[in-house]
């Protein structure tokens, strides 16, 4: 029987992990992003933006600002208690609110490139759920 935590988990690894590299399984990744701080999980973050997206360094420092803020935002969702629901429309909310920031970072291409990535790391979600 699924757990609530493993939902949860698997859900955060998609908003967080949206750029992770396709070899990991999304099982790793959600267990990875809860023994993180959030400083950690917005370093990896900004190093997969910079590997996959080509950033510049003027980018390199925006994002990883960005990264930082939401990382610490979407903290307290992750270790909260609250239900799967709320904490769905929170993360949903949080990232939302992130990507209009990256746009305004990246240039067309890259975030382009961006959504496809956070298309592919959706359907690995969706993979893990039906597995699992």
């Amino acid at each position: 029987m699924k757990t609530l935590k493993s939902k949860i988990a698997a859900l955060v690894s998609f908003c967080f992990m949206m750029l992770m590299i396709q070899s990991a399984s999304a099982q790793n990744m959600a267990q990875s992003l809860k023994d993180k701080t959030p400083e950690q999980r917005a370093q990896m973050q900004t190093n997969m933006m910079k590997a996959k997206l080509k950033l510049d360094s003027t980018q390199m420092l925006k994002v990883q600002g960005i990264n930082l803020k939401y990382a610490q935002k979407l903290d307290p969702v992750i270790k909260g208690d609250g239900g799967k629901l709320s904490k769905f429309r929170q993360l949903k909310s949080i990232q939302k609110d992130k990507e209009k920031e990256l746009k305004a970072v990246f240039t067309a291409s890259q975030f382009k490139e961006y959504q496809q990535l956070q298309a592919e790391m959706k359907e690995k979600l969706k993979d893990y759920r039906s597995n699992n």
